[in-house]
């Protein structure tokens, strides 16, 4: 992607926190973002880095991770497009108490801290949208924690395949099969899921053997979306 020619004001519009905004104000913002271009395995800031600006995946992935005192890497988040992470950060004023890195080739958007005070100050509203950005975000790691804490590992899995399909069983077109890709490693999905790649692998493997999925590298087909919802209940 030509970064000179990326329409940064047009991008941030279609971005849900910046929805409503006129285009003087995501001017503004425009002119106080950066744009960059990093390559898998770049970081983003890490842990202990001053936290000066929020950030939107524009193209690519970003995993959020911390380290234990192990040494053992856990993935908290894996940040798609068009997705920002970050923000609730900037008004705490301490730095990242986490660290941030490149999964693959990425185009990352990152946004001044003093320009969104700016807006706040002009448009308390632009803060209500904000919120609303940080609830939504909030409410999914809340299920995450649930999903790790009451769910086995297949029905992770099996979830974690299933989050961006249709709802399945209840008739029509939703039931037909479905192809899901993998967007990252195995391994960053597993540490995702809090598994070991080892015991992520056999789950897939058990799911292929049950006939419920078909894997081809990091294609995975579901034949029958609403028979994988019920596994293993049925």
């Amino acid at each position: 992607m030509d970064i000179a020619q990326f329409d940064l004001p047009r991008y941030l519009s279609m971005l849900p926190l910046f929805q409503e905004m006129k285009p003087p104000e995501l001017q503004r913002l425009a002119q106080a973002s950066r744009l960059r271009q990093l390559a898998r395995g770049d970081d983003v800031f890490n842990l202990g880095d001053p936290c000066n600006e929020f950030h939107v995946t524009v193209t690519g992935q970003i995993k959020l991770f911390a380290i234990s005192p192990a040494g053992q890497e856990k993935i908290i988040e894996i940040v798609g497009p068009g997705n920002s992470f970050a923000e609730a950060l900037m008004f705490t004023d301490k730095p990242y108490f986490i660290n941030a890195q490149a999964l693959t080739d990425t185009l990352l958007l990152s946004v001044s801290k003093q320009s969104v005070l700016q807006e706040i100050e002009n448009d308390p509203r632009f803060c209500m949208r904000m919120l609303a950005g940080l609830s939504r975000r909030l409410h999914g790691l809340v299920k995450d924690v649930q999903a790790y804490s009451l769910h086995s590992g297949v029905e992770r899995v099996i979830g974690y395949l299933m989050r961006d399909l249709p709802e399945a069983g209840k008739g029509g077109a939703e039931e037909s099969a479905q192809r899901v890709t993998l967007p990252v490693s195995k391994a960053a999905i597993a540490s995702r899921l809090s598994m070991t790649p080892e015991y992520f692998s056999r789950v897939l493997h058990e799911l292929e053997a049950k006939g419920l999925i078909l894997i081809d590298k990091r294609d995975i087909h579901i034949p029958d979306p609403q028979r994988l919802t019920r596994y293993p209940v049925d």
